[in-house]
């Protein structure tokens, strides 16, 4: 886990630290490595498998803890993972500078998509493509075929085989001088190659149709693969817009899409099942045939066993529940589960699949005025279905939140000779989370 941001209402921090966490060992370790990036925010980093394991990390946003001053990074690192080494890609063409964006890694290619860049005088929204080659350590803007989605940031992006799907996001557009719109997308586009294309330079766009249960209007929802053709998506928020005020609704259900179909479902974890032990006389007949010792005396045999309470089938990822469904999978109104625990609602977590075994670190969430930033850490059994377990639990109780956003004074200057800052940009911005 690379950077991050943290705001008390006050002064903001933007970290360039790097964590990794021992499953074993359930620990998290600080890596020191020289030459890492300048601290961030709003990126994506991909791992790959490349040279004994290569994290890659592009773009994402800085701010100065008063907010004073703000820009966007354009600029690609790589951590050698085998040599704990950190090297800055000094490739030309690559995307400019943005944060927002999605990053995916298929077939020796980081494929970059979307995002935002504002600064205080105007904001601008991406669709646009561009592909780093692994082996030539190459950038290539790409022109697609089809219809684009629109512009837009914090989408879901995911690889399959053959083909990459984006989900939703957000964007927002003037719509008078002192007002914006902000619009919440909910298609989904998948991005295929050309037949016949040697060069992986070809590619086409299509809007596909969604069938299932599909998510509620929302953006900055989290997902992750947990099968080649299958993703877990967790969280998000529906922004409730106004000349006023803007009002978030969080969300913690956790849904699935079926990336071949373009279906939805919606997760419901089983709960603890019922471990309470009966005991039963019987008798043990002989068998025709054959020699019984104890001659047909009375023996008593204690058997152990789950109390039924209904019959599941599960397929590794899907549970379907016949029978009567005890309370501890009744769905809620506010999509949280009845005596299951479920983390509470959030935008932005990070989620992983290693061993069938979801991770879910962090996120954040806003209740009136104030922001909270989460540093809890759960697991869920992606075969059982069961529930979430705590690793570390939240702290929400012992957060500092001031209610003024005043700073006595700015702490250090940002060196606006840095390649990828220009004056224009290096302007305080009111950011948001998408």
């Amino acid at each position: 886990m690379f950077g991050g941001e943290f705001h008390d209402g006050r002064t903001t921090f933007v970290y360039g630290d790097m964590f990794t966490y021992n499953i074993c060992k359930n620990d998290w370790t600080v890596i020191k490595a020289p030459g890492a990036p300048p601290p961030r925010c709003g990126h994506q980093a991909v791992a790959t498998p490349i040279n004994k394991g290569e994290l890659w990390i592009f773009g994402g946003e800085f701010s100065s803890p008063s907010e004073s001053q703000f820009y966007h990074y354009k600029d690609l690192w790589v951590y050698r993972i085998g040599d704990k080494k950190w090297e800055k890609i000094l490739a030309p063409g690559g995307p400019s500078a943005r944060s927002g964006h999605r990053m995916v890694h298929l077939k020796r290619q980081l494929i970059v998509f979307g995002g935002f860049h504002d600064n205080l005088r105007d904001y601008k929204y991406f669709n646009d493509v561009h592909i780093f080659n692994l082996e030539s350590y190459a950038w290539q803007k790409i022109e697609l075929s089809g219809n684009p989605p629109l512009p837009r940031s914090g989408c879901i992006m995911l690889p399959t085989s053959e083909k990459i799907l984006v989900y939703g996001g957000y964007s927002k557009e003037k719509v008078k001088k002192d007002l914006d719109k902000g619009y919440i997308h909910s298609d989904v586009f998948v991005m295929t190659p050309e037949k016949n294309d040697q060069s992986g330079l070809k590619w086409k766009w299509a809007s596909v149709k969604q069938s299932g249960v599909k998510p509620s209007p929302r953006c900055s929802m989290s997902a992750v693969l947990v099968q080649p053709n299958l993703a877990y998506i967790f969280g998000g928020v529906f922004d409730e817009d106004d000349e006023e005020e803007l009002n978030g609704i969080f969300h913690n259900d956790l849904m699935a899409l079926d990336l071949e179909k373009f279906q939805w479902h919606t997760v419901t974890l089983c709960g603890k099942k019922n471990t309470t032990v009966r005991h039963r006389r019987r008798k043990v007949k002989e068998t025709d045939g054959e020699e019984n010792n104890s001659e047909n005396e009375d023996t008593e045999v204690t058997e152990s066993y789950p109390v039924p309470t209904q019959s599941v089938i599960a397929d590794g990822i899907f549970t379907m529940t016949i029978g009567p469904s005890p309370t501890s999978v009744m769905q809620k109104s506010n999509n949280t589960q009845e005596n299951v625990f479920v983390p509470c609602p959030r935008i932005n977590p990070g989620l992983v699949v290693k061993h069938n075994i979801l991770y879910m670190y962090g996120g954040m969430f806003e209740e009136g005025d104030r922001q909270y930033t989460l540093n809890d850490f759960y697991t869920l059994d992606c075969r059982k279905l069961d529930e979430w377990r705590t690793i570390i639990a939240d702290d929400l109780s012992s957060q500092v939140w001031f209610d003024s956003s005043s700073s006595s004074s700015e702490e250090g200057n940002i060196d606006s000779t840095d390649e990828d800052t220009n004056n224009s940009e290096n302007e305080y911005i009111d950011t948001d989370e998408h």
